[in-house]
């Protein structure tokens, strides 16, 4: 009881947290207090000292399955110095004292948006696996008889194709709870899997604006119309197909064991299933005509969710039924932990002038074509969230061919390693040290085939779209 307490506890304080971010950023983070974003201080000492502090973190994250050292407390803590060494550049180079605070409320905003959004899907999918819906779905797999390999392949093409309604981050959440389930005591089958599942996920988010936060971006900017996102179909199929196609040969062949068990779902799981896709449509409907955040759809589907959970607990009176708080505290905290500190290390790196650097070296000197593929690189590395900020802040003169470009490379770039991408970085945590950094790494020049394949694609497929410029500067 005492539990309970304090997780709703817990929660009511995240989300009146979260609404007062919301308000306070808007009026705060204004023209004025974001200059810091756009002076270029890369070659003081405390930038580089800065960016020197980001670079050991992220080093401390890719040996995180040796050291055992959660992936969240290096890039929190090197965030924080990052924003001291901001805040003391900004008071020294003589910008109004609250100039630091409005940058980094403002790219605290962003994050805010992101947790509350994937806050809400975890809750979802744990709710979900209390149900026994990913119990029953994979005890339904095994009683199909199909192996590894079709398995592999099923799980595969369905978070392709789930990926642009539910988002990348999502569908993979989704499938790897599958996988898990299906592959029990198979490590080398749910690494495999779970690259598959990345790859897929982050391959079908792309011609969506609804499949990735840098798609979202994108269309919000008005660049590029919602049609004209799936003029980049072709090459994401490409980019899935390829890499999978290799891989097939390295599962194996073989069933699952099998049960003479029968999984059932729980009662309500069928119910909190079409609650999660009435959230979803929900979501991008209100997105689409109200212009409202995403995170807006999302948050009213958790309550509903929350009233559907008073009743099923209400019906099973035993005290081990349904509690919506238990969901929430099941959440992957370190991954959502992990969110903050690359976001506000990235945006403490922006405000030293970093990215608008990288941005102008890469668009300026060495040409669209080429930067937009370096964009793809250099997201499997950074994220593609800041990366596709920061050449949305730019806004470089492109045609709608490299604008689609650019928007493919961020969202496929980031699936060359496992912290490239939201859904990378998720199963990591879900997987807990069986689908790891290294294990991807193994597979990162595969997966690059399928991003190169991709691109060479696009240049064939929607050669029109490039206003007669030449495919590489």
């Amino acid at each position: 009881m005492l539990e309970i307490k304090v997780n709703i506890r817990i929660f009511f304080k995240i989300i009146f947290t979260l609404l007062a971010i919301l308000f306070i950023s808007s009026g705060i983070a204004n023209a004025e207090n974001m200059e810091l974003l756009n002076i270029d201080i890369t070659t003081s000492f405390p930038a580089i000292i800065a960016l020197l502090v980001f670079v050991a973190a992220y080093a401390l994250v890719m040996v995180e399955e040796y050291t055992h050292l959660r992936k969240s407390k290096p890039v929190i803590i090197a965030a924080g110095f990052i924003w001291a060494m901001v805040a003391y550049m900004a008071v020294k180079m003589g910008f109004d004292n609250h100039a630091a605070a409005g940058a980094f409320k403002h790219t605290f905003l962003e994050f805010a948006e992101l947790f509350a959004f994937l806050l809400v899907a975890m809750t979802f999918i744990n709710s979900m696996t209390e149900r026994n819906v990913f119990e029953a779905l994979r005890s339904w797999l095994v009683a199909q008889g199909f192996t590894f390999r079709k398995i592999f392949w099923i799980t595969g093409i369905l978070a392709f194709f789930m990926s642009p309604i539910a988002d990348n981050l999502t569908t993979a959440l989704i499938m790897c709870a599958v996988v898990m389930a299906v592959g029990k005591g198979n490590s080398k089958f749910i690494g495999l899997a779970c690259i598959n599942i990345v790859v897929a996920a982050n391959a079908g988010g792309a011609f969506s604006p609804f499949g990735d936060i840098t798609t979202l971006m994108v269309w919000q900017k008005g660049i590029v119309s919602f049609s004209e996102f799936f003029y980049i179909f072709v090459p994401s199929v490409v980019n899935y197909l390829v890499p999978a196609a290799i891989m097939h040969f390295a599962i194996s062949d073989a069933k699952p064991e099998s049960s003479n068990e029968t999984v059932d779902v729980k009662y309500g799981g069928y119910t909190i299933i079409l609650l999660f896709l009435c959230t979803i449509a929900f979501t991008v409907i209100q997105h689409q005509f109200l212009h409202l955040p995403p995170v807006f759809g999302m948050m009213t589907g958790l309550g509903v969710l929350s009233v559907y959970g008073f009743f099923l607990k209400k019906r099973e009176s035993d005290g081990k039924g349904f509690n919506i708080f238990d969901k929430v505290a099941k959440a992957e905290w370190d991954t959502l932990l992990f969110f903050y500190g690359v976001l506000m290390c990235v945006g403490g790196l922006s405000a030293f002038g970093y990215m608008a650097l990288t941005a102008s070296y890469m668009y300026g000197d060495l040409g669209a074509s080429t930067a937009n593929i370096l964009v793809g690189v250099l997201s499997a590395i950074v994220d593609n969230i800041p990366v596709m900020f920061a050449v949305l802040t730019m806004l470089p003169q492109m045609d709608l061919g490299q604008w689609l470009l650019v928007t493919l490379t961020a969202g496929v770039g980031g699936s060359m390693l496992s912290i490239g991408s939201a859904a990378g970085v998720a199963l990591m945590g879900q997987t807990k040290g069986i689908y790891t950094f290294f294990f991807h790494l193994r597979w990162t020049p595969v997966i690059a085939l399928g991003y190169a394949a991709s691109i060479f694609v696009h240049f064939l497929w929607n050669a029109r779209l490039f206003d007669n410029m030449p495919l590489m500067p």
